[in-house]
């Protein structure tokens, strides 16, 4: 099967008539394989998607994004809006009302206790949340009663839909998480290995790392789902092992995130056991440029910290030559085929705020060499670029990955070409985007010069999404690492374009703003340097029925409704 083929027949593929269930429990055990094995089941201690995907099997938001990108209530009765009183006229509250009889896996009441409680722990000045983006401009939540919670914002809030919506921002219990606020919450093992959730699954055991055991979960609002009784998600390995093991030895059920060469992925399809699917969304595939000093000699509290500024990176012509040398479209043949496409851009759809920007496109090796010329960076006697005694040689490093690791060859040569001496490294996926903080090796502490990694954001609107690089978000010792702002960009001038956005409620000037804001990241100043928008690429067995393949939000967010097909 060509994967162009597999492209076009995505929702095709994964439309099934839905199951009649007899009951829950009835069709035995399902297999899930994430080659980066999850390291934590709290979102809000780890930006890693398959720690925010596994979880998102056990504890669940108000509301999700459908595989169209539209919202649609899960834990709410309803989405709110303007037009059904949700939303307050002035744009200033959203009110939320929780379904009635919701239980946790233990049997307790989900009340609006817990709803107050995680935007509380997120919110935390004491803390580290890897979400706090999605709480950009909250003042309070309050507690109406039992079952309604109002959202309050400090102003105008046009997109009310950060806080409680999609995977990344689930509900957690407050009592289970009462003693586990600020700096004590990555201490709390149980909690963050076990959550009680309202999700169709139950974590029966968490070995980080590895796998996860899970069953149906008792008090689950539908009686008649999960269809499965037991579910094991088996972390690790391989991108192509994940293939292997749905597509031709049918081992698995659902393999996601099939970051294989296009002919590789194709001749597995021949196999016979499964249906590669593959859907565009948001997610790119790009470079970070680190703007601290992640110098080991730097002591702790220092390194990579807006204390220190990078001695090389922090000029902006460095960056820019750094993107001009590359040539994207080498890239996708190599790595994507019909499932990548070249990008300059971070936010790369929905097509209202997808930027024109089209200047990294072409490779300019010889621009990139002038550029550096005349920034004053002069190529030494081994061909390597020195000014003011600093020589222009990168930590490189990326997640353990096939095509991450072709994609660093080639860089490394064309960065060679310009002067540049690159060392690389890849780091387990698991523990690159795991959050534990006392790793060196995690994408957010950022030890190295420049880092590649991909990810994408809940939904079609980029607000919370381009709001994670405000000077405020940089991971650092005080937040136990956590923070979305990975490079350490800060310019006053984003943060208040983001405010701005926050306050905009017509639909093309928010699509200006955030296209300005894309373009500040970008090709204003280089300190993201987007390489491949990925289409989101996985697999399912022929036998497992209810698959919606999702880009908007987990790809696991309908589990629920998984069947075996007899």
């Amino acid at each position: 099967m060509k994967l162009k083929s597999i492209l076009m027949g995505a929702v095709a593929a994964t439309a099934f008539a839905p199951a009649a269930f007899a009951e829950r429990g009835a069709d035995g055990h399902v297999n899930i394989i994430y080659w980066q094995a999850p390291s934590i089941l709290n979102p809000y201690l780890s930006s890693g998607t398959k720690d925010i995907e596994s979880a998102s099997l056990v504890i669940e938001p108000l509301g999700r994004y459908d595989q169209d990108g539209a919202l649609v209530a899960y834990l709410a009765e309803e989405i709110p809006t303007v037009e059904n009183g949700g939303v307050s006229a002035d744009l200033k509250s959203i009110t939320w009302k929780l379904k009635s009889g919701l239980k946790w896996s233990d049997g307790s009441d989900v009340t609006s206790q817990d709803v107050k409680f995680t935007a509380d722990y997120c919110m935390d000045p004491e803390g580290g949340c890897a979400q706090l983006a999605k709480f950009e401009g909250v003042s309070s939540v309050e507690i109406v009663d039992d079952l309604t919670v109002v959202v309050n914002f400090s102003e105008p809030k046009p997109n009310p839909y950060g806080p409680f919506m999609g995977g990344q921002s689930p509900i957690i219990q407050a009592a289970q998480f009462a003693d586990c606020t600020g700096a004590k919450a990555p201490e709390c093992t149980d909690a963050n290995f076990g959550p009680i959730g309202t999700g169709p699954f139950v974590v029966d055991e968490f070995k980080p790392n590895d796998v996860i055991s899970m069953s149906a979960n008792t008090n689950y609002r539908d009686a008649a789902k999960p269809a499965f009784a037991t579910l094991t998600f088996k972390g690790g390995g391989d991108a192509t092992a994940s293939g292997r093991a749905v597509l031709e030895t049918g081992e698995f059920d659902y393999a996601w995130n099939l970051q294989l060469a296009p002919d590789v992925l194709a001749k597995m399809a021949e196999g016979g056991k499964g249906t590669p699917i593959a859907a565009f969304g948001t997610l790119v595939e790009r470079i970070e440029m680190n703007m601290t000093d992640p110098s080991p000699s730097l002591e702790e509290g220092v390194r990579s910290t807006a204390a220190a500024p990078h001695p090389a990176l922090s000029d902006i012509n460095v960056r820019k030559a750094l993107s001009m040398a590359i040539d994207r479209d080498l890239l996708v043949e190599i790595g994507y085929g019909q499932a990548g496409r070249p990008t300059c851009n971070l936010v790369p759809a929905p097509l209202a705020y997808a930027s024109d920007n089209t200047d990294c496109l072409v490779q300019d090796i010889a621009g990139a060499n002038a550029l550096l010329d005349e920034a004053g960076w002069a190529k030494g006697s081994d061909g390597v670029r020195e000014k003011d005694g600093v020589r222009l040689s990168l930590l490189y490093q990326t997640s353990t990955n096939a095509v991450r690791q072709d994609f660093q060859a080639l860089i490394k040569q064309w960065w060679d070409e310009i002067g540049v001496e690159t060392e690389l490294r890849n780091i387990n996926a698991s523990v690159f985007f795991g959050g534990d903080p006392g790793s060196p090796d995690t994408f957010q502490r950022f030890y190295a010069d420049v880092e590649m990694y991909a990810n994408n954001f809940d939904g079609t609107d980029p607000e919370s999404y381009l709001a994670q690089h405000t000077c405020d978000k940089a991971p650092k010792p005080e937040s136990q690492w956590q923070g979305e702002n990975i490079n350490r960009f800060c310019d006053p001038a984003y943060d208040e374009l983001v405010a701005e956005l926050g306050r905009t409620g017509e639909l093309s000037k928010r699509g200006e703003i955030a296209k300005k804001l894309n373009d500040m990241l970008t090709k204003d100043s280089y300190v993201v340097v987007p390489l491949v928008d990925r289409g989101r690429v996985s697999a399912h067995a022929n036998s497992l029925g209810g698959v919606v393949l999702n880009t908007w939000d987990s790809e696991l967010w309908n589990a629920a409704d998984w069947y075996r097909i007899k």
